[in-house]
């Protein structure tokens, strides 16, 4: 059975009142090599993020892990049994909330097992996600655009880095 997260989005109408701009199923939905589902539900390019009455979709862009410079992306993952993601680094900062089934999160010298509930700050790390269940697993991602200290900079090995496209 497949699954589509519902998405309402508020905005303002020409007078400045607050009204429903959307409610249905998320508008696009994209497949990873993996089988893994992206539900991308927001993203912005800037921050602040500029509020305007009317707005572009912002999840029809090409699918990118980060966000842009100064940005931000909301997606919800439905990752198949068996499934693993690349060992892969982002410079942001993630918050990842599993919704339902259960996630490994590898890191360079351990791991550790997520359920339903569980809250990971993903602060910049070489990681990858894998689901050794036999279910879907779901897990909301907030990814928000950040900068590495230059001393961290230095010690991290180089050519890991996955990269935004400029313009997403």
């Amino acid at each position: 059975m497949t699954w589509t997260p519902r998405r309402v989005v508020t905005g303002h109408d020409a007078g400045g009142k607050s009204v429903f701009l959307s409610d249905g199923p998320t508008p696009t939905t994209r497949t990873a090599a993996d089988g893994a589902l992206f539900h991308e539900l927001w993203s912005t390019d800037a921050m602040p993020v500029p509020i305007a009455a009317e707005e572009p979709e912002p999840t029809e862009r090409a699918l990118t892990v980060p966000p842009g410079p100064n940005g931000v992306k909301v997606r919800i993952n439905s990752i198949p049994a068996g499934a693993a993601s690349p060992m892969h680094r982002t410079e942001t900062v993630d918050y990842g909330i599993v919704l339902e089934g259960e996630i490994v999160l590898v890191l360079d010298d351990s791991e550790t097992t997520l359920g339903p509930g569980d809250v990971v700050i993903q602060r910049g790390t070489d990681h990858r996600w894998e689901n050794r269940s036999d279910a879907v697993t779901r897990v909301a991602f907030i990814l928000i655009d950040g900068a590495f200290t230059d001393e961290l900079r230095a010690v991290l090995p180089a050519g890991e880095l996955m990269e935004a496209p400029p313009g997403t």
